[in-house]
């Protein structure tokens, strides 16, 4: 089978951030033939489970929920396209390490941290795990969290330290050859959420007199992953997937729930705020589309 011409590399913490932040994304890609690659860096142990009778899948209970959320994940790629998804070091390799909340509204590390958390994890190992992932596909392009993973989360703040530091040593032609040929990515954003287009929904719905599931927040104080709109560089319009993503996002039923604020903005403001997908651009040279200021395609500017 012939290697696509344009690759698309995303490193997300646990199952579901991929759908829930990238998900329609994925699926344009796709289905323009660009390789997609999704590597997750935990099982997503720690997550919170709301299907009841999954409830003994708890960590402190019989500790399986990993593997749902296995299935799960499969379930979400399937229906997105995507058939090139690994786990960090390979399944379980790195455990969920939990989160707590923090008094100012965003996530914090729990009091207590396993000891094969992915928080603890060693960075150069961590990395080397993805530097013969990136060696192997050769990505033109790579998303992942910003410094905060968006809201605070260990996990995704430790995905973004790894995907960061892998994309630099995979790029040194003296580091590791055993892992493979160097190669380095051209292109690296870290994924984001407009705040012009989640005021508008949070404005529409309360004027709608439905709840938003974002009560503690006003118009100027967001949740803290949603990035002002002068700090994005790149909309992907993949509206026409929007379908799809909302279908991967149920997918993760032990995580999302269908009466939950995600789905309570998409039935009110249709395709439009979950099929719309913003970023910043952390590696490389923005190429704004013709009469815009934001790039419209990620692989904007490279010659694939």
């Amino acid at each position: 089978m012939a290697t696509p011409s344009k690759r698309l590399l995303l490193v997300h913490a646990h199952p579901d951030d991929e759908s829930i932040g990238q998900g329609a994304t994925m699926a344009k890609y796709v289905a323009e033939g660009v390789g997609v690659t999704l590597v997750t860096c935990t099982g997503g142990e720690m997550g919170e489970i709301l299907v009841p009778e999954f409830a003994h899948m708890a960590a402190d209970q019989d500790d399986t929920l990993a593997e749902q959320r296995q299935v799960e994940l499969s379930n979400a790629m399937e229906v997105l396209g995507v058939t090139d998804h690994r786990y960090l070091g390979g399944f379980q390799t790195y455990r969920d390490s939990g989160m707590k909340w923090h008094a100012d509204g965003h996530a914090i590390a729990a009091d207590d941290v396993h000891e094969n958390a992915f928080w603890h994890a060693d960075l150069t190992e961590a990395a080397d795990h993805l530097v013969q992932v990136i060696r192997e596909v050769r990505p033109q392009v790579m998303v992942t969290y910003d410094e905060f993973g968006g809201y605070g989360h260990p996990d995704h703040i430790q995905a973004h330290r790894v995907a960061m530091y892998a994309a630099q040593l995979a790029a040194v032609p003296s580091y590791k050859p055993d892992l493979g040929q160097p190669h380095d990515i051209a292109k690296i954003y870290w994924g984001a959420m407009s705040a012009s287009k989640m005021r508008a929904g949070i404005k529409h719905l309360r004027e709608s007199g439905e709840a938003t599931g974002f009560e503690g927040f006003d118009e100027s104080s967001l949740p803290p992953f949603v990035v002002e709109d002068d700090a994005l560089t790149a909309r992907v319009d993949a509206r026409a997937h929007a379908e799809q993503k909302m279908a991967a996002m149920k997918a993760h039923a032990t995580q999302i729930t269908v009466d939950g604020p995600f789905f309570a903005l998409s039935n009110n403001l249709g395709n439009e705020i979950w099929g719309e997908e913003f970023f910043r651009i952390a590696k490389g040279v923005a190429c704004p589309a013709s009469g815009s200021d934001l790039e419209d395609d990620l692989f904007a500017g490279l010659d694939c």
